[in-house]
């Protein structure tokens, strides 16, 4: 990207009509820092036509204005970024920041790691992810006081970092994905007995089991229905959770105005979560012509993380996971970008994510690229990271386009990314509620300016 250039001037400038000017709201907004950005092109509603050469106008933390060409607000530091594609910033809704992305390091020291290295783990995955132009997360499972705590000093300015929806831990059935049990020796799994508040057995302790992880700060829930890839049970891909008990998690989540992501990869584990009422199905690796029913019927989102299955893979051909792991990581091979492809001409709702930690973290927007080859268009793609993940985390009202009263979360990239989705994979301006995190030809922010 051509690096931007900042100009500060010393006049402060209000950017409200005489009206407005004269009350308290307004002199106090007055006040706050002014930015404007010059955007040679402008996807300000990712789905609709970008505009061209047009002038973003942030104060303090919001979008107070968009503009047709290049405007000059007295007083404003400008971002010229006249050469670059400005978006809202994504928003991946599967991440999980306090895991080991390098998985054979993962396990050799899995009895080695205390909650302290997952949360100083998590501190350097979310910048890494903020500086790839990801503003918004969704860690689907880390230690909840960890990644609660790294979520409140995030949201207080204390830390770089995109903002973090949490889920607690994972809710799984005895023995399932999920069971902290799991291949462990006798002597870890009478330790890891002490921190089971996520495993649950029949409807009414999966009720307990929801309770517990929104006592744990989740703002989601999340629940595996089937088997998974890096669990360490040859126990296949296959449901899991019965459906009477994914019910009871649904609704009881939902009562206290949770939404609930269901990970599933096994056909029989997808729909019996569609048909219980879950908001989203993670993975949905194995489809049938009723899955899609189901999508259309339930309107849940398909958050399908094609980069993970590539990464797992990789994983065992290069001897970094156990041999249940491996056989799973075959299986999963190829069927996630299948179903990927008909749920794009099926119409199903989509919203972005990668499961990163299986992945490199900082690495998430090399998912677009897997999108835009299994048959979505580039903007779709966008539109997954912005309009439609915002949708599934119920903060359309304030993130996923660049629209006056939204959070300021933006970011560029030079060229056209709607001719080259790989553009994506190099954001060269970070903005996060109103402050500049990273700027091309800048050196990379430790603190946000």
């Amino acid at each position: 990207m051509t690096p931007a250039r900042l100009l500060v001037a010393v006049a402060a400038v209000a950017l409200t009509t005489p009206a407005l000017a004269q009350t308290p709201a307004a002199t106090a907004a007055a006040a706050q820092p002014t930015t404007v950005i010059h955007a040679g092109t402008l996807i300000d509603v990712p789905g609709r036509a970008p505009k061209r050469n047009a002038t973003v106008i942030v104060q303090g933390r919001k979008i107070v204005e968009v503009r047709d060409g290049f405007a000059e607000v007295p007083g404003a530091r400008v971002v010229d970024l006249r050469n670059a594609t400005v978006m809202p910033g994504f928003i991946d809704m599967h991440v999980h920041l306090g895991g080991l992305d390098d998985r054979l390091q993962a396990r050799l020291t899995q009895s080695q790691r205390n909650a302290e290295d997952e949360a100083y783990t998590a501190m350097a995955n979310a910048k890494k992810t903020l500086m790839a132009g990801f503003t918004t997360v969704r860690d689907l499972g880390g230690d909840p006081p960890g990644i609660r705590a790294l979520r409140n000093a995030i949201a207080a300015g204390q830390f770089v970092g995109p903002t973090v929806v949490m889920a607690a831990e994972m809710i799984s059935v005895s023995g399932g994905h999920g069971d902290p049990r799991n291949g462990l020796n006798r002597d870890l799994v009478d330790v890891a007995h002490k921190s089971m508040g996520n495993v649950c057995n029949g409807p009414d302790d999966c009720r307990r089991a929801t309770r517990e992880q929104i006592g744990a700060g989740a703002d989601v829930i999340k629940f595996a229905a089937t088997g998974g890839v890096l669990s360490n049970v040859a126990g296949g891909l296959n449901q899991q959770m019965m459906e009477d008990e994914m019910r009871a998690i649904v609704q009881t989540a939902h009562s206290f105005g949770r939404k609930v992501a269901s990970h599933a990869h096994g056909v029989d584990g997808i729909n019996g979560a569609l048909r219980a009422g879950v908001d989203s199905i993670e993975h949905g690796t194995f489809t049938n012509d009723e899955t899609f029913r189901l999508y259309k019927q339930s309107g849940a989102y398909y958050v399908p993380t094609l980069l993970a299955p590539a990464a797992a893979l990789k994983d065992g051909q290069r001897g970094a996971l156990t041999p249940a792991q491996y056989e799973k990581a075959r299986q999963a091979a190829g069927n996630a970008e299948k179903s990927f492809a008909r749920a794009v001409r099926e119409g199903v709702k989509i919203a972005f994510g990668t499961d990163s930690a299986v992945s490199p973290h900082g690495q998430n927007a090399q998912e677009f690229a897997l999108m835009v080859k299994n048959g979505m268009q580039p903007m779709a793609a966008i539109k997954t990271a912005t309009v439609n993940a915002a949708d599934l985390l119920g903060r359309s009202d304030q993130i996923g386009t660049i629209e006056a009263g939204k959070d300021a979360d933006i970011v560029a990239v030079d060229g056209d990314p709607l001719a080259n989705i790989q553009l994506l994979e190099s954001v060269g301006f970070v903005m996060k509620s109103g402050r500049v995190a990273k700027l091309a030809g800048q050196r990379q922010l430790t603190e946000i300016d």
